[in-house]
């Protein structure tokens, strides 16, 4: 049995008291700790004090404005059953429901899955089966202490890691065009959600050392579609081995006013195409236009073999979930498809 690590747990009745505990050094921040205390089990993170965010209402709210903006602490169960989240929104919708079990979209939230370490074959081990391979170039306790090289299991010569990010709603926040807040000793600043990530797989996220992720923000859409497509072996409980995210604005004519297409689980950050928007402006969604898309969509995937299924076969059915998700962003019925692909019944954006 893995046991947890003795650690201090501090419960902040105000977001600057967390702020300030976090400020402290060795401390680590946990809301609904679904993927922080496993690691902990593991001993890949061993932090002397964990600071509690649940109890902290203010990043509990989901608010209309200038679009909708979600406190981090909204659990993924509340956003799946959030009606605002359909619509322009569906993508995300799509995202959280397919987040591991209900039991843990109960307690996951939205900012730990955005913030959500990246994952490795030979990270995401117990303590004893790390040591045996003299450890990996992500976990700080490694090798190179006693003279030994830092490795890369994934890729031997490596000069970084290549863990991957496996957070379903980071690439399609990331396609709406969110916003994000972080809060730190120094004030409050937003960035876009795409420049919070680094695509290394230790150094993955660029906030600051004592920030905290206080909300998210999405701009109103009029006009827009999204969707979502994961692939896992199971059909629940799994992490992404390819997340595809697409959002789309329809001219009245149907052809393509703007677009985004997102990657997911294929590098350590969530993955923008920025070919594919250019061969979708201006055209409809015919089957030529969207395979052409889909192949330039695909080009920048890079897979590893440090996930499930072969890298090969990842890369190919890249384009093919591309493929998926435009299709039925332009209306097709892709509900027996989502029963293949992700084996669930899912919203479809165009037969809700």
């Amino acid at each position: 049995m893995m046991r947890l690590p003795y650690f201090t747990y501090h419960a902040p009745r105000s977001l600057n008291e967390a702020v300030d505990l976090l400020a402290r050094g060795g401390a680590m921040v946990i809301a609904g700790g679904t993927d922080l205390l496993p690691n902990m089990k593991r001993r890949q993170q061993v932090p002397r004090a964990l600071v509690g965010l649940r109890g902290l209402t203010e990043l509990r709210h989901v608010s209309n404005g200038d679009g909708v903006t979600i406190g981090a602490g909204v659990t993924l169960s509340e956003i799946v059953r959030d009606m605002r989240f359909r619509g322009p929104y569906a993508g995300l919708w799509q995202a959280a429901s397919q987040i591991a079990t209900p039991q843990l979209r109960n307690m996951g939230t939205i900012g730990g899955n955005l913030c959500l370490d990246t994952r490795c074959n030979y990270y995401d081990q117990n303590y004893e089966w790390r040591k045996a391979i003299d450890f990996c170039m992500k976990k700080d306790e490694r090798a190179s202490e006693r003279g030994a090289p830092q490795v890369c299991w994934v890729a031997t010569s490596s000069p970084r890691c290549l863990a991957v990010s496996s957070t379903d709603t980071a690439p399609a926040l990331v396609a709406l065009g969110a916003t994000v807040t972080l809060t730190g000793p120094d004030g409050a600043r937003t960035i876009p959600l795409t420049a919070l990530y680094r695509n290394d797989g230790i150094d993955y996220l660029t906030r600051r050392p004592h920030e905290i992720l206080t909300s998210v923000h999405l701009a109103a859409l009029d006009g827009w579609k999204s969707t979502y497509w994961k692939l896992r072996r199971r059909g629940s409980f799994d992490f992404p081995v390819l997340g595809v995210a697409a959002a789309l604005k329809l001219a009245a004519d149907g052809t393509v006013e703007a677009s985004r297409i997102v990657l997911g689980a294929v590098a350590s950050r969530p993955l923008e195409s920025p070919d594919a928007a250019p061969a979708l402006a201006g055209k409809r969604l015919t089957d030529e236009v969207i395979a052409e898309a889909a192949a330039l969509a695909a080009q920048p995937a890079r897979p590893m073999d440090n996930t499930d299924y072969t890298l090969h076969w990842r890369k190919r059915v890249t384009r093919d979930l591309v493929v998926y998700a435009l299709r039925e962003l332009r209306g097709d019925d892709t509900r027996g498809l989502r029963r293949k692909i992700a084996r669930i019944e899912m919203l479809s954006v165009a037969n809700p």
